[in-house]
């Protein structure tokens, strides 16, 4: 696998606005670092004057038309997601940042497959929010930009940067909406980027840092304070041997760090005993490919290879703090791939929680070795659905690239729900194939059941998808391969260099419209 290298990292203080009088007498210093953010939108015919958004009007009829003035004079119109940075204009807002909207309202675009009208307002709010903290000030105000909850994702998700073990970094910034406008809406917003941000801080954190039983107790702490309605079982060694997850013990057995099976609910449904939707994530904290090691170049990425596990435990962190009425199981299978004495060797034959026999030809194959147990334990819980995520493969890398994720289903109903959810948020999703022919491909083994890796070197993420059906029996499985996803260099431009935590978003407005279809 080829993977970029990456940069560090910072922080943001998200808080929520009440009403507030745009004029103030006496400014205190705290006024003084203050910003904001106003939309304008691009012309919608060559002789036309750019239109602010309405709240761009409002304050440029407060400075008595002089924010229109001097954008007039600064230079060209402003495009898409660019901005422009004014001083001086109002007493309570030293610095005024106006950003590029491009076209009003230009809903979905079928070609992109995402609203690219929310799209363009959270890299737009981002670059704002950008300008404010390279100003250093600690307080910004945001058009809601006529979409309150795309605003505030772009301001939250922008402003994000890991740093918690620099001594230098960048200013905090308090993020909040100007005016009186929808606020339950941009909280929504606020809500799914912290989940998202959270994803990324567990992904982006040194794996001597970021051990499994780290992950745990994380993740643990993370639900307690969303909500009451959540229980945590962190299941230490003994309990998987007592389980038979003989492919998930494989891949344990060669580091010294001791693997954990993380298991938590959240019980949202009016009706206790209501079904739950199933959430698997892989949770290799570290990944050095083991006996079947990989080159060093980048190898340090392989912190995020938990990324699976980090991305559905966030989403069902958010859920719970937007108490949705459904009820949800995480399984996270944590552990270290290391090489070591003990560990799986090339032509092993391991056993999983089945009964099936896995060929182990490849250990730098783990991720599907640990997520088979965990998929066959899914079941006990008589789930509505499972989807399970994991950054499997290189392949789907080479694939897709960091475009979308890769979604194998056996549910076309499934993967219409997960992509209509993607739509929404502009992290998206693509349907690979499950095809039988992969299946043979792995099904046609010398000494098991069942090969870790396909018989040909084509289509690995394909093979990887088939490996994971012969431990799925329900009709309604997804599995998301989000390697090519994991990092991000500058193609999303909301998010900084670095790991993504893609795609817990579309992960949570799943789970919200599922929430909403359901009652």
């Amino acid at each position: 696998m080829i993977w970029q290298p990456l940069s560090a990292a910072g922080r943001v203080v998200v808080r929520r606005l009440g009403v507030r009088r745009l004029w103030s007498r006496g400014l205190s210093s705290a006024d003084m670092t203050k910003g904001l953010i106003l939309g304008i939108y691009s012309k919608d015919k060559e002789d036309d004057v750019p239109q602010f958004t309405s709240a761009g009007e409002n304050f440029d009829k407060l400075v008595a038309g002089k924010l229109r003035k001097t954008l007039d004079i600064s230079g060209p119109p402003l495009k898409t997601g660019k901005t422009r940075i004014f001083y001086g204009l109002h007493q309570d807002f030293p610095s005024v940042v106006v950003v590029g909207l491009g076209k009003r309202a230009p809903g979905v675009h079928d070609q992109e497959n995402w609203d690219e009208g929310k799209e363009n307002i959270r890299a737009a709010v981002a670059a704002g929010c950008r300008q404010v903290q390279d100003l250093e000030l600690s307080h910004v105000e945001v058009d809601p930009c006529g979409d309150a909850q795309a605003a505030a994702e772009g301001a939250v998700l922008g402003l994000y940067e890991y740093d918690e073990l620099k001594q230098k970094k960048k200013t905090s910034v308090l993020a909040e909406l100007y005016g009186s406008g929808d606020h339950e809406a941009w909280q929504r917003g606020v809500l799914f980027a912290l989940g998202q941000n959270l994803a990324r801080r567990l992904m982006e954190t040194p794996a001597n840092e970021m051990t499994p039983t780290k992950f745990a107790e994380i993740i643990q702490e993370k639900l307690r304070n969303a909500s009451p309605k959540t229980e945590v079982y962190i299941r230490p060694k003994p309990w998987i041997e007592e389980q038979q997850m003989g492919s998930f013990l494989s891949v344990a057995k060669g580091s010294e760090e001791p693997p954990v099976f993380l298991e938590i609910h959240y019980t949202g449904s009016p009706n206790t005993g209501d079904a739950p939707v199933v959430f698997v994530g892989k949770g290799i904290t570290f990944d050095s490919g083991g006996i079947s090691i990989k080159p060093s170049a980048n190898m340090d990425l392989m912190r995020a290879d938990m990324g699976g596990a980090a991305t559905v435990c966030s989403a069902i962190v958010s859920a719970a703090k937007l108490d949705l009425p459904i009820n949800i199981v995480g399984l996270a299978p944590l552990c270290e791939n290391m090489p070591s004495g003990k560990a799986n060797k090339p032509g092993d034959v391991v056993r999983a929680k089945n009964g099936k026999t896995i060929q182990v030809d490849n250990t730098d194959a783990e991720g599907r070795l640990i997520l088979a147990d965990a998929l066959c334990y899914a079941h006990t819980f008589n789930p509505k659905l499972i989807i399970n995520a994991a950054t499997l493969t290189g392949a789907m890398d080479i694939a897709l690239g960091s475009g979308a994720t890769g979604v194998f289903t056996n549910s076309s109903w499934l993967w219409k729900k997960l992509f209509e959810a993607s739509i929404d948020t502009g992290d998206r999703v693509w349907r690979m194939p499950l095809f039988e022919h992969y299946t043979r491909q792995v099904v046609d083994c010398q000494l098991a059941d069942v090969n870790n890796i396909g018989k040909y070197r084509s289509a690995g993420a394909c093979t990887a998808a088939a490996f994971l059906k012969e431990f799925v029996t329900h009709p309604k499985w997804a599995h998301l391969d989000i390697a090519g996803v994991m990092t991000n260099k500058d193609e999303v431009p909301y998010l900084r260099k670095g790991m993504t935590g893609r795609p817990t978003r579309t992960l949570i407005e799943f789970l919200h419209r599922f929430s909403q279809d359901s009652h």
